[in-house]
């Protein structure tokens, strides 16, 4: 370790977080790899080691002979101003070599407030945050994540971007990577070559030019760059990887647990969920080889809990078998099983029993709306008899806490849907009166509310958001409706729902925001402590740009969006005619009831629900 490292460490917080050496962490020989891989996450390591899919990324990388990636994340502030005050450049975990040192940089990016993040990594890296500003092959800068959908924001400041799933993706572009460097290609050629690659976007092959009224007037591949670029799919779960030997972190973590992906996608088709749309089709994993996969890492990691993860766990089909099959091992190693993503109206007296083995955690549940109409209008396919039924099924089971989310600012929402939310909550109450089995330990009620984001490939991609004026006006109408003793609301802060809301539907005209908001000192702006809404309205006056052009203007179903050249195989026609049917409130069939002819199913040559 680097001399002036050991003097800084013992003056910020967590110096776990900056040292490395875990257990299972990949060492390789220096001088035994031609390929270094900086894999960059955009925020704090306990938020990145929590992350499955760049524990997955990170195994599937270093299997690669010749290739060593190692890990890098974001310092608190308290540790940057260390590295910039001692001149320390930003380094990788494994080796304590500098990031400047790698090949490739690579960042994952699953949300869009970890933008300023990434700059902010390069820029401690001492690397120009221009792509333009990096002429030569080395180092190549490249991102991926669900963020990535709509790369326009930052595509001054990378050289491409994944899109899709990235297990077979990332390996094809490392091995391109490596040919052009024992080539001795030019960058440019580099990216001709890397954009024939399907799943990869070259945002310096596509010109876009704009109406005199700010929207985009047309977008042209350049040097034979495709017109579409198509995701990526892992199409077989049971093929593709999974981290069982997976590194151990030395510090508390926020999900320090074995996490099992029990499949990708969703069958469900919520019309405000990107996630639901951009990893359809549904693929599932198989139940043995999930029992052999979660029985393996406890073995290995030595932890007490595991959790079964995906975008609406309780749809698995053979979830109640899986846990039968798990509970003999958890039972004698102590291990709970844990389930997140619980849907109201599949949860059953045989889920009930298989969760009370372990330890009586809250339930969550999301019903996302306070009336039927409107969960109709987002096709969320949950009635109140569905939640009523779930929660006395809990209740009468011992549960005594529950947290229930809602959006505030969906399209089409009134204000009685607003009050809709504080009559359900009332509702739960009268429930678990009626049905409890433990009343000695009280009752808590926990109501969360967001402000809804549109968002790409999503039936609402064209909305508008609501105004923070009206949003906040909706928040106080549902606090003052919110009047049982036993019931907690929260709501999610504005400042930050609206940003986002602006850099997940923006063009590459905010890479000027970006950077300018960036050189104002934002940074892991995904933290309520650092983020700092003034100083990016100040960025968007400066450079000349409206953030409610982004964020608030409603879209025609004919105009040109920024992500036009990605498809994630979803048609554009089909989510415009769910929001039609949003505005009728008419919902649609899950994928397992009936296929809606999404046009997703062309990835598995039919019809693709698997289940």
């Amino acid at each position: 370790m680097d001399k002036r490292l050991e003097r800084i460490l013992p003056r910020v917080q967590k110096p776990a977080r900056y040292v490395g050496g875990e257990y299972n962490a990949v060492m390789k020989d220096r001088a035994a790899v031609d390929t270094r891989f900086a894999f960059c996450f955009p925020d704090t390591y306990e938020i990145g080691m929590s992350n499955l899919g760049y524990r997955i990324l990170y195994g599937v990388l270093n299997e690669m002979p010749g290739v060593w990636c190692e890990r890098v994340f974001a310092p608190w502030t308290d540790m940057e101003e260390e590295l910039r005050e001692h001149q320390i450049p930003l380094y990788a975990l494994e080796s304590g070599d500098p990031v400047g040192a790698f090949d490739i940089i690579a960042f994952s990016i699953g949300y869009e407030m970890a933008y300023t993040a990434m700059l902010n990594m390069l820029d401690l890296s001492g690397i120009p945050i221009r792509s333009e500003d990096r002429p030569g092959l080395t180092p190549l800068v490249i991102a991926g994540g669900t963020a990535m959908y709509n790369a326009e924001p930052v595509a001054d400041f990378i050289d491409l971007a994944l899109i899709g799933e990235g297990e077979e993706l990332l390996p094809e572009v490392v091995e391109l990577y490596r040919r052009a460097k024992r080539e001795d290609w030019d960058k440019p050629r580099f990216l001709r070559a890397a954009a024939q690659i399907q799943g990869v976007y070259v945002p310096s092959l596509y010109e876009v030019t704009y109406q005199p009224d700010g929207t985009i007037q047309s977008i042209t591949p350049l040097d034979g760059a495709p017109e579409k670029v198509y995701k990526r799919v892992v199409h077989d779960m049971d093929k593709s990887y999974y981290p069982a030997k997976t590194i151990v972190p030395s510090t508390e973590i926020v999900h320090d647990r074995v996490t099992l992906e029990v499949f990708r996608g969703c069958i469900r088709g919520c019309r405000f969920c990107q996630a639901g749309y951009v990893y359809r089709p549904v693929r599932c994993r198989g139940k043995n080889q999930l029992v052999q996969y979660g029985e393996e890492a406890i073995r290995d990691s030595g932890y007490q809990e595991m959790t079964l993860s995906s975008l609406s766990t309780s749809d698995y089909p053979e979830l109640v078998e899986l846990c039968d099959d798990l509970a003999p091992f958890c039972g004698q190693n102590h291990v709970n099983l844990s389930l997140p993503s619980l849907r109201a109206d599949n949860f059953s007296m045989e889920l009930m029993q298989r969760l009370q083995k372990g330890r009586k955690a809250g339930l969550t549940f999301a019903p996302e709306a306070g009336t039927q109409r409107l969960r109709d209008a987002i096709n969320k396919n949950v009635t109140e008899e569905d939640l009523t039924e779930t929660l006395k099924t809990a209740f009468s089971g011992g549960w005594n806490a529950v947290k229930l989310y809602f959006m505030l600012g969906l399209p089409t929402e009134t204000d009685e849907d607003v009050l809709g939310i504080a009559e359900m909550a009332k509702h739960a109450v009268h429930t678990w009166r009626e049905h409890a089995s433990n009343k000695n330990r009280g009752l808590r009620i926990t109501v969360s509310t967001s402000w809804f984001v549109p968002k790409p490939f999503t039936a609402f991609q064209w909305e508008g958001q609501i105004s923070r004026e009206e949003y906040e006006r909706r928040v106080k109408l549902l606090r003052g409706a919110m009047t049982a003793k036993a019931v907690t609301y929260n709501w999610h802060d504005g400042d930050t729902s609206f940003l986002e809301a602006v850099l997940a539907r923006g063009d590459r005209r905010l890479g000027r925001v970006l950077e300018e908001a960036f050189r104002r000192g934002a940074k892991l702006d995904a933290w309520s402590d650092c983020f700092n809404l003034n100083r990016w309205m100040e960025a968007f006056q400066v450079c000349g740009l409206d953030p409610e052009f982004y964020a608030c203007r409603q879209r025609g179903k004919e105009e040109v969006l920024p992500w036009s050249m990605i498809s994630c195989y979803v048609s554009s026609s089909y989510l415009w005619k769910q929001r039609e049917l949003a505005y009728q409130s008419m919902p649609t069939p899950d994928c397992r009831t009936q296929c809606s002819g999404c046009g997703a199913s062309i990835v598995e040559g039919g019809e693709c629900y698997r289940g």
